[in-house]
């Protein structure tokens, strides 16, 4: 069955991914906030994952979410690659630059990514099982819910695997509660644009899947 909007949604999400992956070389303070550029923008990777699963299905979901991995990899070799090729000396100013932006630390690069895949995993499978259990109602629990524990998942292993030694215990613990604070209040604050979207999506593509008999397994790509 061909869709009309799920590639659109897939090209969303992969640049939502790679922009936010870039904006968390810094930290920055918001508020009663403190967080790193990237959360600004990740929210909506989760909205759109649970678009993705709601309407969908976690199948091809996990599709869209290996995309999306594949995607970021592939931005972080290439700048991982850039930034450590030889720069002409009258160019010294602009490598400087880059790397303190786009070179990024391997340990930040790996914790990106895991993080990545872990919750994004979480999230669609959480999702797609609450809406086996609500059967398809009260669309806003499933929304929430898959997104406390994906971003739980997401944020501990993204900060243990880039800074835990780097950062002190106490900055380490203050990112994360304002990070996990931040995305799922995003997530919830967003809640009546999801259901707008998931309206529009199930009544033009005809479609609202349940996971009756889908093999949850991440590397089932067939």
């Amino acid at each position: 069955m061909r869709y009309r909007y799920l590639d659109l949604i897939t090209a969303f999400f992969v640049v939502v991914l790679v922009v936010s992956n870039v904006a968390s070389t810094k930290v920055v303070v918001l508020g009663p906030f403190t967080f790193d550029g990237g959360t600004l923008l990740f929210p909506l990777a989760y909205i759109f994952g649970d678009v993705l699963t709601e309407v969908y299905g976690y199948r091809r979901s996990r599709r869209v979410i290996w995309t999306g991995f594949a995607m970021l990899a592939l931005a972080t070799l290439t700048f991982g690659v850039v930034n450590l090729l030889p720069t002409p000396k009258d160019q010294a100013g602009t490598a400087q630059a880059f790397s303190s932006i786009l070179g990024l630390v391997p340990r930040i690069a790996l914790g990106s990514l895991v993080a990545y895949w872990v919750g994004e995993f979480i999230n669609s499978y959480v999702l797609a099982k609450m809406k086996l259990l609500t059967q398809g109602r009260w669309l806003w629990t499933r929304t929430l819910g898959s997104t406390l524990v994906g971003q739980l998942f997401d944020t501990s292993v993204f900060l243990l695997v880039a800074f835990y030694g780097v950062w002190s215990p106490t900055l380490l613990w203050t990112v994360f509660v304002s990070n996990y604070v931040f995305k799922c209040g995003v997530e919830a604050l967003f809640t009546p644009l999801t259901y707008a979207v998931v309206g529009f999506l199930k009544r033009n593509e005809q479609e609202d899947y349940y996971d009756r008999d889908t093999n949850f397994n991440p590397f089932a790509l067939r």
